[in-house]
């Protein structure tokens, strides 16, 4: 199906999608998934979009709780993306966290849709302190390409892209891109999709910067390791997520400009 004609398009994943460091819990998040749908929508004003993300999920519960719900919206166009999750945990298996991707780009393509996913960067240059798995990130990404092309599913790739790493494409946590991160990879997946007026703009670096001394960037990484790094292991020591209690924020299908009040409403058109 050509790009102008999709108009159902379904995201699944987990905070990337979902929106994590573009906007808040306060304002609404909007992230590159909704940057994508807004693009779509300009080509083709009737579309629909549902996002199915939620922080803080592994890949299979990706797998677990969003396929069902997205294959029951029959979309025309979905996005799936996660595994970053997975490679932070201590316990990391690259060919189940793989083989729960496959599944759902196999189910979803088997129902009809253009399925989209994407590579991710070298996080050892994002944050120094996660350099010891960054091998676990290139192995994911290898799976993913590999079971991408046995499906036909689009490949953003955002791991080829030096520019990818710029710090000023993500959020201080390091762990979310920033407003201009999820720009990049809404344009990342446009061009995937040859979505018209797309092209490679986000492939390319942005204006050089300072340099830190040593000194800085240890500081940073202390900082960055106190507010940021020590909470989140402290989380997973207890057995909690960012995503507990968090459902999706777009579960149903809707035009751009609908209010969540609609959402009833719709889902009674689509489920009948």
């Amino acid at each position: 199906m050509p790009s102008s004609e999709y108009v159902r398009y379904v995201a699944l994943g987990d905070s990337q999608t979902e929106g994590v460091g573009d906007g808040d819990d306060t304002v609404g998040l909007r992230g590159w998934a909704d940057r994508l749908a807004e693009q779509l929508a300009a080509v083709n004003p009737g579309l629909q979009y549902a996002n199915l993300a939620v922080r803080g999920r592994v890949a299979g519960q990706v797998r677990a709780e969003q396929l069902g719900p997205a294959l029951a919206l029959r979309p025309d166009l979905a996005t799936v993306v996660a595994g970053v999750n997975d490679v932070l945990r201590p316990r990391f298996d690259a060919a189940e966290v793989a083989g729960h991707l496959e599944a759902m780009f196999a189910e979803l393509t088997a129902a009809g849709a253009r399925v989209v996913t994407m590579t991710f960067p070298d996080v050892g240059k994002i944050a120094p302190l996660a350099r010891p798995v960054r091998g676990r990130v290139f192995e994911l990404n290898d799976r993913i390409r590999a079971a991408a092309a046995r499906h036909g599913v689009a490949v953003a790739e955002i791991d080829l892209h030096a520019a990818a790493a710029d710090p000023r494409l993500w959020s201080t946590d390091r762990l979310h891109t920033s407003p201009l991160g999820h720009e990049r990879i809404a344009a990342a997946v446009a061009q995937a999709i040859r979505l018209p007026g797309s092209d490679d703009a986000w492939t390319r670096p942005l204006p050089e910067m300072p340099i830190p001394s040593r000194w800085q960037a240890a500081g940073a990484e202390v900082r960055w390791a106190a507010a940021f790094l020590g909470p989140w292991i402290g989380r997973r020591l207890r057995g909690r997520s960012s995503g507990d209690g968090r459902t999706a924020k777009r579960p149903l299908l809707q035009p751009l400009g609908a209010t969540p009040d609609s959402a009833a409403d719709a889902g009674e058109q689509q489920l009948t």
